[in-house]
Order: C-alpha cells, then sequence, then structure tokens
C-alpha cells in the first residue's frame, strides 16, 4: 500500500460461500437491534473547485428482511423480483449470485449495528464481506492485491490523475486502514468493481461519505472513465437497506465508447465503491442488484 497505509490486517476466516448457484440470490439479515446510536453529524460540504455546496444526504427508508438461522454465521434475504421496478420478470437481465453467507464474528464481538458497538465496528473479515461474482463471470485477479488487501495507489487509479493525490491525502488524513477489492467481467461484457475501505470508527467514514465523497449534485471526485456523472434517479427506493446510505451515480450522455455506472455505500466504519461499466451502455438492472446485495452483506 502507499506510504502511511498498511497493506493487510490479521482477520479470522471467512465462512465458506455456498457452491449451488440458485436463481436468486439467498440472503437474510438478522432483525436490527433496538436503540442503535446515530452517526456523527456530517460537517458543512467542503467547496471544493467544482464548487459542491450541497451536501444532501438520501436517508435510508427502513426495510425489514427476515431473520433465518442461527449462530455468528448467517445468510441474508435478497429481494425478490417483484420488490424492484425492472425485476419483475426472467428475462429482465438479472444476474444469478451464489447463496451469500456472511463471515462469522469473533467469539464475544458485536455486529456493526448492535446497540453495543458504539465505533460501528466491522469485527468480520472485510475481505469475506465482499460480493461474490455471479454465474459465468470471470473474475480480475488485478484486484485480489497481496494477501487479499489492495494497495492505495491500485484503488486511486480509478480515479482522474489529477484528483488522485488529493484524494490519496484524504484517505491518509482519515486513518485509511486497508482495502477489500474484487472485479469481474461477465459475459455481456459488464465490467464490474466493488471496493471496501475500512477506516476506525463509523464516524470518521461517515463523514467522509457525506461531505467529500458523495453529496448529491455530483460525486466529490470523478472516476477516469466518466469524468461526468450526475444523480442516478432511476435508481428504485424499494431495496434501501437501514444503516446503509447509498449514492449511485451514472455517466449521462454522451458517454462515449463506455458508459459508466457507480454508487458509494456508508457501512459503519466502511465505505464501499460499487462501479460498473460497459461498451455500449451499461445496464441498471445488474447494477441495481450489485449494490444492493453488497448493502446486506455489510448491514
Amino acid at each position: 500500500m502507499a506510504s502511511g497505509l498498511p497493506d493487510s490486517a490479521d482477520q479470522p476466516a471467512a465462512a465458506p460461500v455456498a457452491p449451488a448457484y440458485p436463481q436468486h440470490a439467498h440472503l437474510t439479515t438478522p432483525p436490527p437491534p433496538p436503540g442503535i446510536p446515530p452517526l456523527a453529524t456530517a460537517p458543512p460540504p467542503r467547496k471544493d473547485r467544482r464548487v459542491l455546496r450541497a451536501v444532501l444526504r438520501w436517508t435510508a427508508a427502513v426495510v425489514v428482511f427476515g431473520a433465518v438461522g442461527a449462530g455468528t454465521a448467517y445468510g441474508i434475504v435478497g429481494m425478490e423480483r417483484t420488490d424492484v421496478p425492472g425485476l419483475a420478470t426472467e428475462s429482465d437481465g438479472r444476474w444469478v449470485y451464489p447463496t451469500l453467507t456472511k463471515p462469522p464474528l469473533p467469539s464475544g464481538s458485536p455486529g456493526p449495528f448492535d446497540e453495543v458497538n458504539a465505533a460501528g465496528a466491522h469485527y468480520a473479515d472485510l475481505r469475506a464481506l465482499l460480493l461474490p461474482a455471479p454465474k459465468g463471470a470471470k473474475e480480475d485477479s488485478a484486484l485480489r492485491g497481496e494477501d487479499g488487501w489492495l494497495a492505495t495507489k491500485d484503488f486511486l487509479a480509478e480515479y482522474v490523475e489529477e484528483d488522485r493525490a488529493e484524494f490519496r491525502q484524504k484517505l491518509v488524513d482519515n486513518g485509511l486502514r486497508h482495502i477489500a477489492a474484487r472485479g469481474w467481467t461477465t459475459e455481456d461484457g459488464t465490467h464490474t468493481r466493488i471496493y471496501l475501505l475500512h477506516f476506525a470508527t463509523a464516524a470518521v467514514a461517515d463523514n467522509l461519505f457525506a461531505r467529500d465523497l458523495a453529496p448529491y449534485s455530483e460525486p466529490g471526485y470523478s472516476l477516469r472513465d466518466a469524468e461526468e456523472s450526475t444523480p442516478d434517479g432511476h435508481f428504485p427506493e424499494e431495496g434501501r437497506i437501514v444503516d446503509v446510505p447509498r449514492t449511485p451515480y451514472v455517466e449521462p450522455k454522451p458517454y462515449g465508447a463506455e458508459q459508466v455506472r457507480h454508487a458509494y455505500l456508508s457501512a459503519g466504519d466502511v465505505l464501499g465503491l460499487v462501479v460498473q461499466s460497459r461498451k455500449g451502455s451499461a445496464a441498471a438492472v445488474p447494477f441495481q442488484q450489485t449494490v444492493v446485495l453488497q448493502g446486506q452483506l455489510l448491514s
């Protein structure tokens, strides 16, 4: 990892992912505990060269997912096709993901949104919280990094060159611990990249999310393949996850040879970035599906 940022950390072993590929990813989360303390209020938005003035957070609507099973390793209940507009038919382009299982927590450790976990810490192995590739996809080995941890410079390569130095310093100043990443390409040519950035506390990650990365008006930093992105107003409200706010963006026309969609997620002490690009245009349904499922794994 780049200077000042560690590249690895000792984490407990992840629970195995079921090998079967069902038609729908079956997911389960435990019911949210009562009295979850609020995260720190974000400071006023920074005024950078793009004069980003608005820090308008998308509030998380409560979506109840029934709990199944028991123990520290547990699954997640996925959305039915009818839960999200555009996912109502078998031919809508939805990908087939394997059965998803959250990794076990170390003995005695709380979940990130348990009442006793004031820091919003993820004690499970961050690498095991990455969404697996869907059926038929070819994984991007370059994103595995060393021992599963990606160097900061490789993450920053996702952004335009002129923003990288400033963004890197922002990560250093906010105490970035490490980055886990995964990527794949599906048969239709859609290239997916997922990055999970681990910080010391939820307050740090949430402030960075709201103030610097994901204001509603436009993203704080431009992706190298989509220097212009606008809020994705067609991303369905259904399937929102309590405690995991998200801000999706889409590259508007004209977008050249490829179109890029991306979204930021804030989940306790972890920030997530999901990027999908495809020659011609990037389909909305698999992007929405991928963002929602990754959010559920972090919840």
